[in-house]
């Protein structure tokens, strides 16, 4: 993450529609995996602690060719990983869909290439990480969604790719936000999208958030 100094204030929140292609809530709880990169990890698992149906949110590396990587490495943008978070969640409380009308909303801007906001490289780049062929089903059609329906003023460059492996991130990095509310970082770019997360999609807020 760069300097608080080069910080710009976060994007305001997007009105988007809820997926029109989603699995259904099972009747039994249960846990499943989503993975999600779109900027600074701090950002995601704060946003995604405090949406309904997550049992834990974890920061961490995905999508590159390096086994076990640090952060250091993963800042140099040499290791084809993206800084990300696991996010499990209970089927029977909130669909797949649901969560990706989260990513879309309210955690992170789909058009920027490769970025988000101060945070420049292909480690902060927006990519969905789908585990199964149904994730896969219900990404690619949400995304052609909002792309038809012109949702935001530039098209969206999320990548769609498959799940590989994740590797947790460094305990210093856990839970972040919440640790530093007062970080100028957090309070200009991460805070802002919870309140966004709460004022847009108050069906979905949790004011008790899930641990890593």
């Amino acid at each position: 993450m760069l300097s608080a100094a080069s910080c710009r204030v976060a994007s305001a929140a997007v009105t988007i529609p809820d997926p029109l292609v989603d699995a259904p809530l099972t009747p039994a709880s249960g846990q499943r995996v989503a993975v999600f990169a779109g900027g600074c990890f701090w950002g995601i698992q704060a946003v995604f602690e405090h949406v309904k149906g997550v049992i834990s949110a974890t920061a961490g590396y995905t999508g590159g060719h390096v086994a076990n990587p640090d952060y250091e490495m993963v800042s140099s943008g040499t290791s084809g990983h993206a800084e990300s978070v696991k996010i499990v969640f209970d089927p029977s409380k909130i669909t797949y869909g649901r969560l990706l009308q989260v990513f879309f909303a309210v955690a992170h801007d789909p058009t920027e290439l490769d970025r988000q906001g101060p945070d420049v490289g292909t480690q902060y780049r927006s990519a969905i990480f789908v585990t199964n062929a149904n994730q896969q089903r219900i990404a690619d059609a949400y995304i052609a969604q909002l792309t038809a329906a012109k949702v935001f003023g530039r098209p969206i460059v999320t990548q769609v790719a498959p799940f590989t492996a994740f590797y947790d991130a460094e305990a210093y990095h856990q839970d972040y936000a919440r640790n530093h509310p007062d970080n100028a970082y957090i309070v200009i770019n991460d805070a802002p999208k919870v309140v966004n997360l709460k004022r847009e999609l108050p069906e979905l807020y949790s004011a008790t958030p899930a641990r890593p």
